[in-house]
């Protein structure tokens, strides 16, 4: 627990003017508890990107971990120092009591966008981008974190090709309290199967969303039908993944193996780290050249 009170030793300046000190430009995103905003840092005169965090979603989400203290996001954020992970100058509270992040501002393209089109881009960057996102996890995993959120939504590819993890609003630390079952959280269709039926969770649950991403890098679909309601999510517990090769018959046989064994339902039959499944696709990149 000596890391999470290091995070808490000053963890945030004094409520900040958000229209005295940025001047924003143009808003560049919003996802489902925050909006991103270009913006010009007049304490610094860097180009930014603002993120604002709805202050009642925000609240609601706080409450699931009452009495736990898990870190604000910006704590977590700009503790995080990654090539593939996006860069967090500061952090703080708004004079309208918003939490907001201070973050590198990145010129590109969500992947989200990038695997719906599955155009020459992705084919030509499909598995380079894989181990990118892997090493990712893997940095965020040996901070002792667990993300709980991984999905394309939450991933940025650079104009010159390199992927970014750009989101951290439900990472919490990889410790007992935060491993115990019952908090639900993240995005449906990339939950683990033991997240959805409220068992014990560790790493692991980030290792299934890895995989779930990859498939979809490669294939555009979900390993199951895709679903809107956490009871049509329970298929995950009910029934096999579709193979990958049925879909993408070309890809590199090994490539397809790792991200199966990604998908299994029970948390020991997967890879027990990211690392491990990183170093399958590594090693299937090599063979490939």
């Amino acid at each position: 627990m000596n890391f999470l009170r290091r995070l808490f030793q000053g963890s945030g300046p004094a409520k900040v003017d958000i229209e005295k000190r940025f001047r924003l430009q143009n808003p560049v995103g919003q996802g489902t508890m925050s909006k991103v905003w270009k913006a010009t840092d007049t304490k610094t005169g860097q180009t930014v990107a603002l993120k604002i965090l709805d202050k009642e979603k925000t609240k609601r989400l706080e409450q699931r971990f009452v009495g736990l203290n898990r870190p604000r996001e910006g704590v977590i954020a700009i503790s995080l120092h990654h090539p593939h992970v996006v860069q967090t100058y500061d952090h703080g509270i708004t004079t309208k009591d918003e939490q907001f992040l201070v973050m590198e501002f990145i010129e590109g393209v969500g992947l989200s966008s990038l695997v719906d089109l599955q155009g020459e881009r992705m084919t030509a960057n499909c598995l380079r981008w894989c181990i990118q996102l892997g090493e990712a996890l893997d940095y965020v995993h040996s901070q002792q974190w667990i993300h709980r959120d991984l999905c394309p939504r939450n991933i940025i590819i650079t104009m010159s090709n390199q992927l970014k993890l750009i989101d951290f609003g439900l990472m919490v630390p990889n410790t007992p309290p935060f491993r115990k079952p019952g908090n639900r959280t993240g995005t449906a269709m990339y939950m683990a199967p033991e997240l959805v039926r409220r068992l014990p969770t560790d790493q692991r649950i980030d290792v299934f969303s890895y995989a779930v991403t990859c498939y979809q890098m490669f294939t555009k679909q979900f390993p199951w039908p895709a679903a809107d309601t956490m009871e049509a999510v329970m298929q995950h517990v009910n029934m096999p993944p579709k193979e990958i090769l049925l879909l993408k018959p070309d890809m590199n046989p090994q490539v397809a193996k790792a991200i199966m064994r990604g998908l299994e339902k029970e948390p020991a039959d997967r890879w027990q780290s990211v690392k491990e499944m990183v170093e399958a696709l590594r090693a299937a990149a090599v063979v490939r050249k």
